[in-house]
């Protein structure tokens, strides 16, 4: 078989999100009749929560843009992030990057538009919550869920980030929450920010409006790199 092109996954953040990623991707490969070409590197989440805790993006940018050294030294042709709280400094990222960067947000925004999506919520760590995607979703209103709320929905995303493994209990939770946003909000839809969330949320488990940030960027790399 064939290789594709030499992704580098900035993984760690967390290990599931990396698993799953990694998952995706060379299976894609394997269906197209070609070998996944690939290497990773691991960063600490209690790290780049540090720096967005902090406001320093150009702190966070540097210290990841250490691992995209080394990807590139070990041969990758671009990077991929999967995980949407070190998109925080994104801007920086890619103006300093030596490698081209698949953006996390660029395929959602086209997703936004071509669904004609004008308000939103959004289920991630807190520091995705209250940024509302860091600016990078145009004229989408995004509705911040209620404080009680976003504490269930952080809490909830940090024991996935740490066990790798989702419950029924917190699908429920989840799954009420997104409920009360669309009735008592008006919201469109849930966008998933968050890679981890894929271990409590598939598109047969999922009964509300979403948009999955994981799935839109693992459709745009695929396509890229095959």
């Amino acid at each position: 078989m064939n290789k594709g092109r030499c992704l580098g996954l900035l993984g760690g953040l967390g290990v599931g999100a990396t698993i799953h990623y990694y998952q995706r991707l060379a299976r894609a490969h394997e269906e197209q009749g070609r070998t996944l070409d690939i290497v990773i590197t691991h960063a600490e989440t209690s790290r780049v929560f540090e720096y967005v805790e902090a406001g320093d993006r150009d702190g966070l940018a540097e210290y990841l843009l250490g691992f995209i050294r080394r990807l590139q030294a070990a041969g990758a042709e671009f990077a991929v992030i999967p995980a949407i709280t070190p998109h925080y400094c994104m801007r920086e990222l890619i103006a300093a990057s030596p490698l081209p960067l698949f953006d996390i947000f660029d395929p959602l925004v086209e997703e936004l538009k071509a669904r004609a999506v004008r308000r939103v919520a959004v289920f991630g760590t807190r520091y995705v919550m209250e940024s509302s995607l860091y600016g990078f979703a145009g004229d989408v209103a995004i509705i911040r869920p209620a404080a009680d709320e976003m504490d269930c929905i952080h809490n909830t995303y940090l024991e996935l980030l740490q066990k790798g493994v989702g419950t029924e209990e917190q699908h429920r939770s989840l799954t009420a929450i997104a409920h009360a946003l669309q009735q008592r909000d008006g919201v469109d839809a849930i966008v998933l920010a968050g890679t981890d969330l894929s271990l409590l949320f598939n598109e047969a488990n999922t009964s509300f409006p979403h948009l999955d940030c994981a799935a839109l960027h693992l459709q745009r790399i695929i396509r890229g790199l095959l």
